[in-house]
């Protein structure tokens, strides 16, 4: 059994936030495979799908960004799911739009979710899918511009990574994380690819 945990806040205002770019993944791959994410436990909405053999647990914490890690210790005590087979998938602002990183451990960063996650379960010894959000604009807060919204024209580099982290994650699934990671790690966001080659 396996765990995808997406990162973000719950509520209608946060929705469509770059912050929550861990819980529209997670919403989008349960559209794709057929799980409702209608169970409220282990304080969080959840589903279950089975991909193969293998069972997979789809959570959206409930307990807002900053305690994420209660409702993943939760979930994995719950299941008896052990933290390798946890995959955390998060908003990274330090990566462009588009892109993705995929770790099979590793500390947390700035990032708070996933502090809380690393010291809820007490090991950095899990994979995580980080998903770009940025660049952030030179004048803004960071707080500020992790709270916004995405932009009508920014929906589509974010769903072509979506498409990236689920082929990830599906080959993680296989334990077949080292392709995983040289698949999802070299894809360039389709403007780099361009303007390495345009003229």
């Amino acid at each position: 059994m396996w765990a995808v945990v997406g990162l973000g806040n719950p509520g209608n205002e946060y929705a469509s936030t770059r912050h929550n770019a861990g819980f529209l993944f997670v919403r989008r791959l349960a559209r794709e495979w057929g799980v409702r994410l209608d169970r409220r436990r282990n304080r969080s909405r959840q589903g279950e799908a089975r991909r193969g053999r293998t069972t997979v647990v789809l959570a959206l914490p409930q307990t807002y960004m900053n305690r994420s890690g209660l409702a993943a210790r939760s979930l994995l005590a719950a299941h008896r799911i052990p933290p390798e087979r946890l995959v955390v998938v998060s908003d990274d602002l330090d990566l462009p739009l588009g892109r993705i990183r995929l770790r099979p451990e590793g500390g947390a960063g700035t990032h708070l979710g996933m502090k809380s996650v690393v010291l809820e379960i007490g090991t950095t010894t899990f994979p995580r899918i980080r998903l770009g959000i940025g660049p952030k604009p030179e004048a803004a807060d960071a707080a500020d511009f992790v709270l916004s919204e995405f932009a009508p024209d920014e929906w589509e580099p974010l769903e072509q990574s979506f498409e990236r982290a689920r082929e990830a994650l599906e080959l993680v699934l296989k334990g077949r994380l080292a392709e995983a990671m040289n698949r999802a790690n070299a894809l360039l966001a389709p403007s780099q690819r361009r303007g390495s080659s345009d003229p």
